[in-house]
């Protein structure tokens, strides 16, 4: 496996896992294509990879939520349909026609700048309206879609390709969550009735959505979280959606590792208190080794404070203090067999052992998708598995 070569700290990509999860998602969507999410950077697996690998392994599409991001893919050669799934600015609505890209809508402003842009480029653009209902992010209001629809369709550059929406507790097994999820399809499907004609595409479901609510799925679902290896949340897994579900998701192969290398290995006596603030004595000799990651690369300082541990020779180790912003220690304890080189798992399995980002979103009171985006990219990420070259 290849790693950093100017700093011993990488995160692995499993490619072969990625394959799998989308393959796993895809069968259980059908026969509703499959849209990859690959915005933020893919979750911080790195886009183009991901992209490519998916698209290889089932996936119909692709969804960025900036146009930027439609643009490093489009750079780097991948034709596949790209849907931006935020309403751009009117700033940019030529560069995303040049692009090819596909365009939400959710304001008639939006309808307005993307049908000049068309006229400009002297090219037809696809886009998708998104309806508001019930998460109240973005959207247009459920009674004033149709005409929003019929706006876009009365443009000659535009093309209505799709509509949709966003489920915001389809992740959720109370009774309180389960009722919301039917009330926004409930309202989609209203809106649907209320066009002239059916669009092309309809899709409302994420990841825990595409699994657990069969009505949702459509013509297509966006999968983001799931294809990573991640459950939506730790409920679905532990059969609170169903034992399917859970049995389903079991199946999910994590797919990234954060990994590092000890640069320093030192012997302290007991009562010593490495890192700023001195927080925490040592409770006898023993040895503390320098692990060349930080805050800034997406450890979190709060790791500490929550005994949130490391992986180092198939064991468990605490932090020995406070995580700084480029380096950490970690106390391996009296007479550890710990050198310079040896490797160091954050996230991910050595051993008999495996740290998950949903034990670090446990410990830290988040969710793995903030763990996984949290990861920064001074990090380099290196590919295993089939594609990675």
């Amino acid at each position: 496996m290849a790693e950093a070569r100017t700093r011993p700290a990488w995160v692995e990509v499993d490619l072969d896992a990625l394959a799998h999860n989308v393959g796993l998602l895809a069968r259980r969507a059908a026969p509703a294509a499959l849209c990859a999410v690959v915005k933020a950077d893919a979750y911080g697996h790195g886009a183009v990879e991901v992209a490519r690998t998916a698209l290889a392994s089932g996936a119909a599409g692709l969804a960025v939520t900036v146009v930027d991001e439609g643009l490093e893919l489009r750079e780097h050669g991948i034709g596949a349909p790209v849907l931006v799934l935020s309403e751009i600015v009117p700033d940019v609505a030529e560069v995303l026609v040049r692009a090819g890209l596909t365009a939400t809508v959710t304001t008639q402003g939006g309808v307005a700048a993307l049908a000049a842009a068309a006229r400009r480029s002297g090219r037809r653009v696809g886009v998708h309206v998104k309806v508001d209902t019930g998460m109240h992010r973005i959207g247009v209001a459920p009674q004033d879609a149709a005409a929003l629809v019929e706006a876009a369709e009365a443009e000659e550059g535009l093309r209505v390709e799709a509509l949709w929406t966003h489920l915001a507790v389809a992740d959720g097994v109370s009774d309180d969550d389960r009722a919301f999820t039917a009330l926004q399809l409930e309202r989609f499907d209203g809106v649907v009735a209320q066009l002239r004609a059916r669009p092309r595409l309809l899709h409302a479901a994420n990841t825990a959505a595409a699994v657990a609510w069969p009505a949702s799925r459509y013509d297509m679902v966006r999968c983001g979280i799931g294809m990573y290896g991640c459950v939506p949340a730790p409920a679905m897994a532990e059969g609170g959606a169903g034992e399917e579900v859970g049995a389903l998701l079991s199946q999910l192969r994590p797919v990234l590792s954060l990994k590092a290398r000890v640069s320093q290995v030192r012997e302290l006596d007991g009562g010593a208190r490495p890192s700023y603030g001195r927080r925490r004595a040592l409770g006898e000799r023993g040895t503390v080794a320098t692990v060349p990651l930080g805050y800034a690369d997406g450890v979190p300082r709060r790791l500490f404070d929550t005994g949130g541990p490391v992986l180092i020779g198939g064991r468990r180790r605490p932090l020995a203090g406070v995580v700084t912003m480029d380096q950490l220690v970690v106390d391996c304890g009296p007479h550890a067999a710990v050198e310079p080189g040896d490797e160091v798992v954050f996230i991910g399995r050595q051993g008999d052992d495996e740290i998950t980002a949903a034990h670090w979103a446990q410990l830290l009171g988040t969710i793995s998708y903030e763990v996984l985006c949290g990861i920064g990219p001074r990090v380099p990420r290196v590919y295993a598995g089939a594609g990675s070259g």
